[in-house]
Parts: C-alpha cells; structure tokens; sequence
C-alpha cells in the first residue's frame, strides 16, 4: 500500500515536470534577421552627442558595472538613469549633460548588456538587476542626498520592480519614460509593437518550473529583439543586445502582480509619446491611477517610443521635477 501510494506521488510530480520540460524543448530561438516592425535603433546609434566616459564600479559579487558620471551642482539629488532592453547607458548621452545641470547623474550598462556585459543576455539569478542598483546607490549617494531613478520602456519597468522590492525606500521619487509594466498590461500592444519576440511556450513551462523552485534552467533564453540588421552590423552594433534569457527577463520587469509594484512607486512622474509603437499611450494614466495616485502624467505630441526621451518636452518636465521636488 505505501509503495503504491509512493508510486502515484512520483506520477503525480513527474507529469507537470515532463510537460514542463516538454514545452521548453519545443522551443527555440530563431533568426529573426530582415524581420518586420520593431523599433528604429537608427537615430539612437546614429547620434551626434559625444560619448561620456565610463566608471567601473565593483558591485556587491565583484562585477565590474560600467557607470556613466556626471557630477551636479552642490546639493543637487542623485539622478540613476536605467536603460531600456537590447541597448545600454550610453543611451541617455544625448541628455546627460542637460540633466546634469541640476542633478548629479549616473548611467550603468545594465550587467548583461553594453561592450563590456559580463555574460551577454544574462544575470546570476532573478532581481540581480535591484542589488545592482542598490549597489550603484550606496557607492555614489551622498548622507541624506536625495535620490530619483529613472528609466525607459524596460528601464521604467524596472523602476516600478525596484520600488517594489526590498529596496523601494532608497529612492525619493521616480520617472518612468514609457515604462513595460506586463505583456498583459492594458499599456502593452501585442509583442511591444513587433520588437519582442517572447518564447511562449518557453516561459510557460519556465514558469512551471519556477513554481516548483526549479531554476536549473533558467539561464535558457526566453525572448528576443528585433534590432534593426543596420545596427547589428554597424560599428556600435557591438553594444546590443538581442536575446535574454528567463531570469534576465524576469529581473527586467515588475512582478507579475504588477498593481502591488505601481502601488509601491514614491511620487512619480510618467511620460510616454503619443505615438508610441510599443505602449498603448492613452491607457497609461488610468492603469497607474487605478494604484496609486502619487503620479503626474505628460503625454508627448508626435514623439514615438525612442524619441520621446530626448524630447524638449519630456527634459524640461524632468529638470523641473529634480530642482522643484
């Protein structure tokens, strides 16, 4: 009688455990070369603003994050500036200087991306990015200095993860540039407007997995990007990032009861471009407003999801949210 009882318990585990493994082997990354939609990396890589020099930072394991440094005035707050996905810090070049005249400004490459990423597309482990950051914090915050992250498209969304997370009250306020919230969120357009391609099948039996406290495969890569052939092949093409894997992806947005994250967020500012080909723009201010009310929203005429972060109207709203408070 125990042997049969024994028996059906090892059946019982075995079968989500076989469709889980199941689902992962039934898929796999593809080419996604000449492939349609995305976003135009163009314009970013193809930049005029000077690049700023990096710092190399020892985070808490002893990886060396790559830091973009501009000092600000005397008692200006620390501004942390968070990348969205398939790029890095070098993103914000173009506005760094101009923040810098009112905050003190730092700009990581995200472990995992940037010329010098570590392991390309990857982390040790889920909410690695927050330690960083954490990190990043404590090596640059002066005592009582005041603190604001900001972050664009899957930068935002991790500042709305990090608000959330064990060290939400290391920040003083937020700004989210177009800002992931979750693939289910009413802000999302199916596959972020064609640049993600999520490995569905992949992340389900992942998930599977990960809800049984089985993260032996979570180094295996869950979704890609569809950056523009132009800037894969181009002399920065070096810098990009174009496929991540489960717990670089899982680290990179808010949690799955991504209400509770929103809810968590200090007082905020939110800017998104009307023309947004990832995010849904009109849908912003009644999704965060249904969680929280500490939020001030700008909508951005005729800036699309890239540009509206060096928009005159998105830079002037952020120095006057870092001088005023």
């Amino acid at each position: 009688m125990i042997l049969k009882v024994i028996g059906i318990a090892v059946i019982s585990l075995a079968i989500p455990f076989g469709i889980a493994l199941g689902l992962i082997a039934s898929q796999r990354p593809t080419d996604l070369s000449d492939t349609e939609g995305g976003l135009d990396f163009t314009r970013l890589v193809a930049g005029t603003a000077d690049p700023l020099p990096l710092l190399s930072v020892p985070l808490r394991d002893g990886f060396a994050a790559q830091v973009r440094y501009l000092p600000g005035p005397e008692g200006a707050p620390l501004l942390v500036l968070v990348h969205g996905s398939g790029w890095d810090g070098g993103q914000f070049d173009a506005i760094t200087p101009e923040l810098a005249e009112v905050a003190e400004v730092i700009a990581p490459d995200l472990r995992g991306h940037g010329a010098r990423p570590g392991r390309r597309g990857d982390v040790d482990y889920i909410g690695q990015f927050e330690d960083d950051l954490a990190d990043l914090i404590a090596a640059f915050a002066k005592p009582d200095q005041r603190v604001v992250m900001a972050g664009h498209s899957s930068g935002g969304g991790l500042v709305i993860r990090f608000a959330g997370g064990n060290y939400g009250k290391m920040i003083d306020e937020a700004i989210l540039l177009a800002p992931f919230v979750q693939y289910d969120a009413p802000t999302t357009r199916p596959n972020s407007g064609g640049w993600a391609r999520p490995l569905t099948r992949r992340i389900i039996g992942l998930s599977m997995l990960n809800a049984a406290r089985i993260h032996a495969l979570d180094h295996l890569t869950a979704i890609q990007f569809a950056m523009p052939d132009e800037v894969l092949n181009g002399p920065e093409g070096h810098r990009a990032t174009t496929a991540y894997s489960w717990r670089l992806n899982q680290s990179f947005a808010p949690r799955r009861d991504w209400g509770s994250d929103i809810a968590a967020l200090p007082p905020f500012l939110l800017v998104v471009g009307t023309e947004d080909e990832a995010f849904v723009a009109d849908a912003f201010v009644p999704t965060f407003a249904e969680h929280t009310d500490r939020g001030k929203y700008l909508l951005v005429e005729g800036k699309s999801h890239l540009d509206v972060v060096s928009s005159p109207q998105a830079i002037n709203a952020i120095k006057a949210m870092l001088t005023d408070g």
